[in-house]
Formats: structure tokens, sequence, C-alpha cells
């Protein structure tokens, strides 16, 4: 082979290699599709930590409008021989999940699902900082992309968790003027909490991140934010096997992946949702 013929050649080669390159940093760079999430195995764990609140009337902040909350001592060991208490809430007190049927008429309710659908792998979004600057903070698409490019591909079927900091006001009622649990500690008056942006649980859905499977989770009143009136976050969320779980704690307890979070609750007939104990497992 003469010399200008080799040289035709490598440049050929050459070029070739650079199309094929130039395309697989394009592929690598696209988002991934549901068929390409693959799920995860449930792991060993080191250690287990409560994500839920204490169950108490005395410190449980209500969602605007649920029924109030009681726990009274019905029987006592010193008169009856055992120990037992009426418990009066509504199904969405305290730390809880919510079961498909909450937004939608026909879905699944809390005796329809599996336990497979209630152990799921955890993914924590910080964003802390962001909501100290500002309390109605949205995440959006490229947030979770960024999130992705640090921490690697979110599985599928995931619990995508929303570590506000917000929990830090847990306890503290609806009072005007002063930091509470419901304007996450900025004094602000009215409802002010972050959430997940309408395109954000788009793009989780498309990407099978919340696949058949997952849940949207938060350490406030839910994953929508107060600028939301219409709870499309939730709504969105809502379908086949997926939940919400909502007033969490001692997520900054979890890494940003490699978790599961295990949810506990009563299930009742018909349920649209129970409060319950939420574990997180840390491998």
């Amino acid at each position: 082979m003469s010399t200008s013929v080799r040289r035709i050649v490598a440049v050929i080669s050459g070029l070739v290699l650079f199309v094929a390159g130039a395309a697989t940093s394009a592929a690598l760079r696209q988002d991934a599709s549901s068929a390409e999430r693959a799920p995860v195995q449930l792991p060993a764990f080191q250690r287990a930590v409560f994500l839920s609140h204490v169950n108490d009337p005395a410190t449980t902040p209500l969602f605007p409008g649920d029924p109030a909350f009681s726990i009274r001592t019905v029987f006592t060991v010193p008169d009856d021989g055992f120990y037992l208490e009426l418990v009066r809430e509504g199904a969405h007190t305290g730390t809880h999940y919510s079961a498909p049927c909450h937004f939608h008429d026909g879905a699944l309710c809390m005796d329809d699902l599996s336990p497979s659908d209630l152990v799921l792998p955890a993914v924590v979004v910080d964003v802390r900082d962001e909501v100290a600057d500002d309390p109605d903070h949205l995440v959006r698409v490229a947030d979770l992309r960024a999130w992705e490019d640090e921490f690697g591909q979110m599985p599928a079927g995931a619990a995508v968790l929303l570590l506000t900091g917000c929990s830090d006001f847990w306890a503290r009622g609806d009072r005007d003027g002063e930091p509470n649990y419901f304007n996450c500690g900025t004094r602000m008056s009215g409802v002010h909490q972050p959430g997940f942006s309408r395109n954000a649980v788009h793009w989780l859905i498309r990407t099978g991140v919340l696949a058949k499977t997952g849940a949207l989770g938060t350490d406030t009143f839910g994953p929508d934010p107060s600028s939301d009136a219409a709870f499309l976050p939730t709504w969105l969320t809502l379908r086949r096997h997926r939940l919400t779980i909502e007033n969490l704690t001692n997520l900054d307890a979890l890494p940003p992946t490699g978790a599961f979070v295990v949810l506990g609750s009563p299930r009742n007939r018909n349920g649209s949702g129970a409060p319950g104990t939420v574990f997180g497992l840390i491998p």
C-alpha cells in the first residue's frame, strides 16, 4: 500500500472514530428511558433509622382543615390489668403515606398494595441551602439532572425524598409572625413550603424513576410546593402503585443513594393513607 493510500485510510479511520466518540458522548448525556433504568436488589444493611415523627397530638402540626387529633387512655394496668388507648385522627395526620386512591377515584387503596410497593430504594435530594434562601423553592428538572451528574443514575421505582430542613420546625404550630412548620421557619405569614415542579415530576415518570412503583417524599406536608394549589405533583405521582410520603424526618441520616425506605402503617380497608412508622435502611 502506498504512502498516500495509507494517509487516506488513516484520515477516514480518524473521522469514523471521532464521529463515534461524539455520538457516544451525546448518548451518555441523554436522559435514561424507563427501559434503561434497572431495578436494584435489596441490600444487607448496617443501620436502621426512624424517618417518622412520634405520633403525638401535643406536637403534631395538622394540615389546614384536617380532623382534630387526640389520644385518650381507656384502660390502665393498675385498674384493668392492661394498658390501651383510643386514638382519633385523620388518615393523613403526622408522618404517613398516601395510596393512589387518595387522589384518583377507583385507584388502588392501601389494602390493594403489595409488600414490594412499600419497600423502595431511596434517593435523597438535599435542597436545604436553596430553601434557606427561598421557602417556596421549586425543584426543577435541571436540579434532578445535576443530582444524577454528581451521584449517578437514579434507580427505577425509587422513593425520591426531598430534604428541605423544614422538619426542624416540627411541633411548632401555625402562628403567624413566628418560625413554625407551616412557614418552614421563616416567620412569613401563611403556608410556605418547597416542592417538586410539575415538569420535574413529569421527567421522573418519563424516565422511569417513578415507574409502576415509586414515591415522592418530603419532610414537609407534601411534595407539592405551596405555590401549586392544585397539588399536581401529588396527583401525577399517585397512579399505578406509586405513593407519596409526607412529614418525614431524619432524612439527613440517609446517604444520597443506596439506602432503602420501608413504609409501615395500618392497612385499612379502602384506606387512602394512614399514619405510620417509616424506616430507613442504610447499607
